[in-house]
């Protein structure tokens, strides 16, 4: 017999019983329309569309059903209506997918329900209006099998995230939710558990890719009766939001995960770390511990197995450097999120002195995959030293934005053309040869040019080129982007972020910053570049923890793969993409120019120059940038001031 949370003796879960039940009351149902609820759809206004559906179809005079309870016996008819986490393809969102019919509207609105109703829940009939155009050939696509977004990925972390009741852990179950935890409770060993993960050779998809299967054993080996499990859920790379849709739609997988953890290392209490700018992960992560613990899958004598294990939710104050493990276990335990200097590791001594496993969001939800399809099955995706699936945030000057996953060893060239469409110019229309750079990783990574397109994405590939997978964001960047500026983005956000515990990574980072400010505003030397590389190997080198090592990363890639970019700054005083205010002169544009003088009276050092209707120019020897002729031109013909 089990012992719920609250004391209460339960019966044993009978995880087959529970999934036979739902999928009973499943058979009458006539259709489902699931409305993706991640945190971008619901931001363009999915919840409203969601109850549009249910109060329209109820209108229309047609059985809805909002839950399935999951009870023997139980059948349902009508149309269920159900939330989804992100569905992934963000750009067109909010996205409505109707089954069986296997139809994906995009970008639906609270006006367009009553057609759908109409039209497709009553009539069969299919709105063209409301499906993706594949715009290189013009196709009206029907669904997710006819998107190339979602056909050139490999969806295995993701695959449940936009389909799913995140809140439903009876629809998890359903779909071998909690399969892979009873299997290692009752049929394997902590130590086969280890060895399962690390014959998978998972690396750690937070970053370092650290292997999975060797920290739990090293955690599992150390002695003591009291170990932890963490979940890294501090996700806070600009651009990333791979860990939070995780958690938004499909956190049991999450709780999988930390579960089997704790069988291989031997631990009996567990955190999950989420930022508190995650509202909607944070509150579908503890409502799935809720109903995790009411089935009696957390708590005591998990699966008769005599093993216990109690999870907390906690949410962190937003310091980006609680992404680093020991500062990390310093906010859970109530102190200021600073790092410590390793040894003692984790695994030795970690949350309270006691060995301690952290494991981020996407590493966890992995995890009851390789137990379910076996260690060898898992391995044949990816590469050799990169196994399995990664998945990124694809963002930037690419057609289609969202979140994706594909196999380690991938390319560029795959993600950015054929999954990401390819790039936009800045009013978002289609840019052909207007790739510039990617930059990967987020602050901690680096850049990415034109000859890295078709380099396969993984672990030690991009450790050669001076780059990380990261977190996993991808940010797209077309010509139009001034390299110094995107350096300085990352600069000021790790300075910023930076703990000031140590003198290198809080000053270092800060005198970077003011160096890539004097290239922007036209006041640096010819110095400043081995200068700033100088201060950039120093804060690599001397700082505490990843935040300080990596910060540099952005800066020392540019000034590799964009030093004539840099160096036009600071020589010729000329900002090649136009973007940097300071090095940008004026100019007049003769097709909007009328030649009404008006420009030529204004300008106080006499730099403009022309006849009477004749398009006059600017002589930038003489301008001084003051802006007047821009300001009296009634015609819009004086650009870049």
């Amino acid at each position: 017999m089990l012992k719920g949370q609250n004391g209460c003796a339960t019966k044993p879960i009978n995880l087959a019983k529970i999934a036979t039940d739902y999928a009973a009351q499943t058979k009458k149902l006539a259709r489902r329309v699931v409305i993706c609820a991640g945190t971008g759809c619901v931001a363009n206004g999915s919840l409203k569309v969601y109850r549009a559906f249910v109060e329209g179809i109820a209108k229309a005079g047609l059985p809805v059903v909002t839950e399935l309870t999951g009870k023997q016996g139980t059948l349902v008819d009508g149309i269920l209506v159900s939330r989804s986490g992100c569905q992934g393809f963000c750009q067109m969102g909010p996205l409505v997918t109707v089954e069986p019919d296997g139809i994906l509207y995009t970008r639906v609105k609270e006006k367009d329900v009553a057609e759908i109703i109409e039209q497709t829940l009553k009539r069969n009939e299919v709105i063209d209006r409301l499906l993706f155009v594949n715009p290189a050939d013009g196709k009206h696509c029907h669904g997710q099998n006819d998107i190339p977004f979602y056909t050139r990925q490999h969806r295995m972390v993701l695959k449940a995230c936009g389909n799913v009741d995140p809140e439903d852990i009876n629809e998890y179950i359903r779909n071998s939710g909690y399969a892979a935890a009873e299997k290692a409770y009752v049929k394997m060993t902590a130590q086969s558990v280890c060895e399962e993960i690390t014959f998978a050779a998972l690396r750690g998809r937070g970053g370092g890719g650290f292997p999975t299967g060797k920290k739990w054993e090293l955690t599992r080996i150390q002695p003591g009766e009291k170990k932890y499990v963490i979940c890294n859920g501090d996700e806070g790379d600009p651009g990333a939001f791979m860990d939070r849709s995780v958690m938004e739609g499909n956190p049991h997988s999450v709780i999988e995960g930390m579960m089997i953890a704790a069988l291989a290392i031997g631990a009996d209490e567990g955190y999950v770390y989420v930022r508190a700018e995650y509202p909607l992960a944070v509150k579908r992560i503890r409502k799935a511990v809720v109903e995790a613990e009411r089935l009696g899958l957390l708590g005591d004598d998990i699966f008769d197995s005599g093993k216990n294990f109690r999870l907390h939710v906690m949410e962190g104050a937003g310091a980006f450097v609680c992404g680093e493990e020991t500062a990390l276990m310093a906010s859970i335990e109530g102190k200021r999120g600073t790092p410590r200097p390793k040894p003692p590791f984790p695994a030795q001594s970690g949350l309270w002195g006691k060995p301690t496993v952290i494991n981020n969001v996407e590493t966890l939800a992995t995890v009851p995959l390789i137990i379910n399809m076996g260690a060898a099955e898992f391995r044949r995706l990816g590469t050799k030293g990169s196994p399995g699936t990664k998945t990124f945030a694809l963002t930037g000057h690419v057609a289609n934005t969202g979140l994706i996953e594909v196999p380690f060893g991938a390319t560029l060239r795959e993600i950015i053309f054929e999954i990401g469409g390819g790039i936009i110019d800045d009013a978002g229309k289609p840019f052909p040869g207007g790739f510039k750079a990617v930059q990967i990783g987020g602050p901690s990574g680096g850049c990415l040019i034109e000859e890295h397109l078709d380099l396969p994405l993984d672990f030690d590939s991009l450790r050669g080129v001076g780059a990380m997978v990261g977190s996993g964001g991808l940010v797209v960047m077309n010509k139009n982007t001034c390299m110094v500026k995107m350096a300085r983005f990352f600069m000021q956000f790790t300075q910023n972020e930076s703990c000031g515990k140590c003198v290198l990574c809080r000053e270092g980072t800060k005198q970077m910053l003011a160096l890539l400010d004097d290239i922007i505003a036209g006041e640096a030397t010819e110095e400043t570049i081995s200068l700033l590389r100088e201060v950039a190997l120093a804060v690599q080198k001397g700082s505490l923890c990843g935040l300080g090592k990596t910060a540099p990363n952005p800066v020392l890639s540019t000034l590799r793969n964009f030093r004539a970019e840099v160096e036009a700054h600071i020589v010729q005083k000329r900002c090649p993409a136009g973007q940097c205010k300071a090095l940008v002169m004026p100019e007049i544009i003769a097709e909007k120019c009328k030649g009404c003088t008006a420009c030529v009276k204004k300008c106080p050092v006499g730099a403009i120059s022309g006849e009477v209707k004749k398009p006059h120019r600017i002589d930038p020897e003489k301008c001084i940038k003051c802006g007047a002729c821009a300001q009296v031109c009634k015609f819009g013909a004086v650009v870049g001031v």
